[in-house]
Order: C-alpha cells, then sequence, then structure tokens
C-alpha cells in the first residue's frame, strides 16, 4: 500500500509538472520571432509613417562557423532581414579574400546600427574574431516603401557575387574589365541598385559596373 501511495504521489507530481514544461516547448516559433521584430514610426513628408523591421537571431544560421557565430553573439548582432525576404537572408558565405577562400559576410544590428561585417577564413579561430567593418548605417536610414504595403520595410542586402555575375554586371562598359579571380560582395539596396566590393592587394574598392 505505501509502495502504491508513493506511484500515485509521483504520478500527481509527473503530471503537475509537465504542463509548465509542454507550454514552454509550445511557444509558436513566430512569437518568438516576432521579439525580434522592431516597429514604429518615422516622419516621412511630415508625415508620420510606420515601419517594420524583422531581425533573425544568429542561432538562424547554423552554417556558420562556431567563432563567427560567437563574435557576433557577443556583439550582440541580430540580423536584419529585408522586407522582399521568403527565407534567412544577409549572411554570406563566399572567396571573398582570394580563390578558394572560405570568408562570411554579415549585417549585424545592434540596438538599431547596423554594419556590413567581413570575417575572411572562417575555418582560422584567430581571424574569426577580426571583423572587418565596410559600412555602417542606422536601421532607420534604409527604410523604403514598397508595393502592396503602407508599413515601410528594410531595404539592405548583401550577396556573393561570382566572377561571372560581376562580369555581367560589367556589360556595356566602353573598356570592359578583365575577369576577377574570386568573388565580390553585393551590397544592393531594394529595387534601386547594387554595388560590387571587391578585396584585392589588401584592399576593399568598389567595382566598377555598367549602366
Amino acid at each position: 500500500m505505501k509502495a502504491m501511495h508513493m506511484l500515485l504521489a509521483g504520478a500527481v507530481f509527473a503530471l503537475g509538472m509537465s504542463p509548465v514544461l509542454s507550454q514552454e516547448a509550445l511557444i509558436p516559433a513566430q512569437t518568438k520571432t516576432a521579439a525580434l521584430t522592431e516597429q514604429g514610426q518615422v516622419m516621412v513628408a511630415g508625415r508620420a509613417t510606420p515601419y517594420s523591421i524583422r531581425h533573425l537571431p544568429v542561432s538562424s544560421f547554423p552554417a556558420l562557423p562556431e567563432g563567427v557565430a560567437g563574435v557576433l553573439n557577443r556583439r550582440g548582432c541580430t540580423i536584419p532581414q529585408t522586407y522582399q525576404a521568403r527565407r534567412p537572408e544577409n549572411v554570406v558565405h563566399a572567396s571573398l579574400e582570394h580563390a578558394g577562400s572560405s570568408d562570411w559576410a554579415v549585417l549585424c544590428s545592434v540596438e538599431g546600427t547596423v554594419s556590413l561585417l567581413v570575417f575572411f577564413d572562417g575555418s582560422g579561430e584567430t581571424r574569426e574574431q577580426q571583423a572587418m567593418v565596410l559600412v555602417t548605417a542606422h536601421e532607420k536610414e534604409r527604410l523604403q516603401a514598397h508595393p502592396g504595403s503602407l508599413v515601410l520595410g528594410f531595404n539592405w542586402g548583401i550577396d556573393p557575387a561570382s566572377p561571372q555575375q560581376v562580369h555581367d554586371a560589367q556589360n556595356g562598359m566602353a573598356k570592359r574589365p578583365a575577369w576577377v579571380d574570386h568573388d565580390a560582395l553585393a551590397d544592393s539596396v531594394v529595387d534601386q541598385g547594387t554595388v560590387y566590393h571587391f578585396y584585392s592587394k589588401s584592399a576593399w574598392t568598389l567595382l566598377e559596373k555598367g549602366n
């Protein structure tokens, strides 16, 4: 009988605890993500206009090398997403330093300021911590109206640009440059234009491109 009481007590305790655990586990992913969405208003042509910027945590990009992810987390980074995003974006893996290198570029948002960070050689523990800052801007400077919405959205996106893509972008130039031998970093304003950051001879430059 004593054993039966102990068994029942254990079952009641387990049942009493399980709803708490299950409620925590069943918090919808969209609810957690909503906490990373910044909303507010800015003045446009003298009128208060709403905006919304969705961010993703560093953990949404599991392919990031551990060292790079650690640096981003220590900085307090979240990754802002453009209003066109249909999948996690603004984290780039490409050969940016030289042909065959394994490098990463990330848009890192901290307290409303976004920085374009580049990490050369993601496999090297020391170099992973040496993030280069190419561009910095306030998030609210990167807002844009877009069709189908009365709410402004974030318009800054980055992508890898292969030598072929760069060559195609230079089509129409009077004197087309020679092919580059490794990737560039495409830095875009959605639906407006793209510039190409290219690393060579220990320096970053902007590549010329056609009209």
